[in-house]
């Protein structure tokens, strides 16, 4: 019945406004730090970017999205991206709807086209975040992310957002940690990860293991500067 009620297009809607207020809320009571300290000016003279992040870690990243910066993300088709999709839409982030999968249901997912739309929109000049996770395998960076920085010859940078106060969602295959207010926030950025045009099977998994050594990184050193217990 649940399941039914959130399809309801209008039911999202109303989820959307509070989950979107919310967030708001949790940025606005946050004391922020920015790691390093000029962020912004550096995703600027990078942009547009491949901004990598880990699934489960990133509830807060549309609230830190710098306003001016063109941002698009990768949000799946089924029912639950309809509402990330709607929360993402009232951050002013624009949408490129498909996923990745591990074998032929990629091409029902809208893989290969969804690539295709990242690919353009960057060339166009948006950048666009994605979660780097290989799907329902929390951690782990896949190969599609490696493959869109081959493909738009843009920079792969690793972002992660950390709160020192927090609630795990331990059933969730992700764990899930949803941020709480009057947090510590911190927003950590690292290397830029260039990937060549022509890169062959060998130089897209170094360039794939590079995002996770990169987010794990991130990951600790957001964690260390928020406070508040290990990711």
């Amino acid at each position: 019945m649940l399941k039914r009620l959130m399809a309801r297009p209008g039911v999202q809607d109303a989820v959307a406004a509070v989950l979107t207020a919310y967030l708001r809320l949790v940025w606005r009571t946050a004391r922020v730090t920015l790691d390093p300290p000029d962020l912004h000016e550096r995703i600027t003279g990078l942009s547009p970017v491949i901004f990598a992040m880990w699934h489960g870690e990133h509830l807060l990243v549309p609230a830190a999205i710098p306003k001016g910066q063109r941002v698009g993300v990768l949000i799946s088709m089924h029912r639950d991206g309809e509402l990330n999709a709607k929360v993402a839409s009232r951050f002013g982030i624009e949408l490129v709807r498909g996923s990745g999968a591990h074998d032929r249901r990629i091409v029902e997912k809208r893989g290969a086209v969804a690539l295709r739309e990242m690919v353009r929109a960057i060339k166009g000049g948006l950048s666009m975040g994605l979660t780097a996770d290989v799907p329902k395998v929390a951690k782990v960076a896949g190969l599609g992310i490696a493959t869109l920085g081959r493909l738009s010859a843009r920079p792969i940078v690793p972002v992660a957002v950390a709160c020192s106060r927090r609630k795990l969602i331990e059933k969730s295959w992700d764990r899930t940690k949803v941020p709480l207010p009057f947090s510590r926030v911190s927003v950590v950025i690292g290397e830029p990860i260039f990937v060549p045009p022509g890169a062959d099977e060998a130089e897209l998994e170094a360039a794939r293991a590079a995002v996770q050594a990169g987010l794990e990184a991130t990951t600790r050193r957001a964690y260390a500067l928020a406070g508040g217990g290990n990711a």
